[in-house]
């Protein structure tokens, strides 16, 4: 318990350290007025304009001291009010521009862990049970390609070999057809987030494999007459999982940071692309929302890994 007590606590203090920088950075950096109310905002002279200019002011706390602005903004972030976006209107509110874009990235993101899993292991321990033959030297060149790969110039290549020669899978993504074709639609990108990681799951495992193969119970188990396959993934797979689980929680943080170029190419108007458009448009906002949930989202999913440790080793927890 005092275990757990403790992962709990070093989250909640590295999302509270997070969320102060960033929302110190977003009031450091340009003029939220003039984002808000564009050239009228210097123009304090005419009474019209004065009037719009603290009206802003009022609505997104901008006369009051930063630390007063970023308590309140953190006690409605808490409570799910994300705040307005910066526009002379303050519409739509960002919970609603997220809750429309944020479904899709997730989908993207999900589909891209699940084809790194189903490659990446199969792929790892088929490699650690055939090293030093000749498919295990084919197979590290592949993966090292994949890996020297960078997830923007993956996406290119695969959508003009798999998309535009081939037309083996839709290039674009349509947010009003129906589930089941927009699921298909993510394919191709997710594969783009994924052959990446699948690659250095494959280094990692097959390292891992090789050296329990070795091990004086899975000797025991040869000599017992199980299969093969038996062997490999009943007995050899799981003490070699600790670090595919490692970095499982940090691949997470890479295909939301892939997703952001991916979106753009593919055309999916997801999370990615919202943040990149918010921060060129210096829409604060959206910008620390965004920030504070893919933040959570990295954190919660490391907590799952702390579990995962836990289960696969119980020793972890004392």
């Amino acid at each position: 318990m005092r275990f757990w007590g403790l992962r709990v606590g070093m989250l909640i203090a590295l999302l509270l350290a997070v969320s102060m920088l960033t929302f110190g950075a977003m009031n450091l950096l340009g003029d939220p007025l003039f984002n808000i109310l564009g050239p009228i905002a210097g123009d304090t002279e005419n009474p019209e304009n004065l009037a719009k200019i603290e009206a802003a002011k009022e609505q997104f706390y901008l006369d009051r001291p930063l630390p007063e602005r970023y308590v309140r903004w953190l006690g409605d972030f808490v409570t799910g009010d994300f705040g307005v976006r910066f526009s002379a209107s303050g519409q739509p509110p960002v919970s609603e521009v997220i809750a429309e874009r944020l479904p899709r990235t997730l989908a993207l993101s999900g589909m891209a862990m699940a084809f790194t899993l189903a490659i990446g292991i199969p792929w790892g321990v088929w490699s650690g049970s055939t090293f030093k033959k000749g498919l295990d030297r084919l197979s590290t060149g592949v993966a090292f390609f994949f890996i020297s790969m960078p997830n923007f110039a993956l996406a290119v290549v695969l959508y003009y070999l798999v998309g535009l020669r081939l037309g083996w899978l839709p290039l674009r993504f349509d947010a009003g057809d129906p589930f089941w074709q927009r699921m298909h639609q993510l394919v191709l990108p997710a594969l783009c987030l994924a052959l990446t990681g699948s690659a250095v799951y494959q280094r990692l495992l097959r390292t891992d494999m090789i050296t329990t193969l070795q091990e004086d119970f899975i000797l025991m188990a040869r000599a017992k007459g199980l299969s093969r396959r038996h062997i490999l993934f009943r007995h050899a797979l799981r003490p070699s999982l600790f670090s595919v689980v490692t970095l499982f929680g940090i691949n997470a943080g890479a295909v939301f940071g892939g997703a952001l170029i991916v979106e753009l190419i593919f055309g999916i108007p997801g999370i990615g692309s919202l943040f990149v458009e918010s921060i060129f448009r210096e829409d604060f906002p959206v910008v620390l929302a965004l920030a504070m949930i893919l933040t959570t989202g990295f954190v919660v999913m490391n907590f799952v890994v702390d579990i995962l440790y836990s289960v696969i080793d119980p020793r972890v927890r004392q």
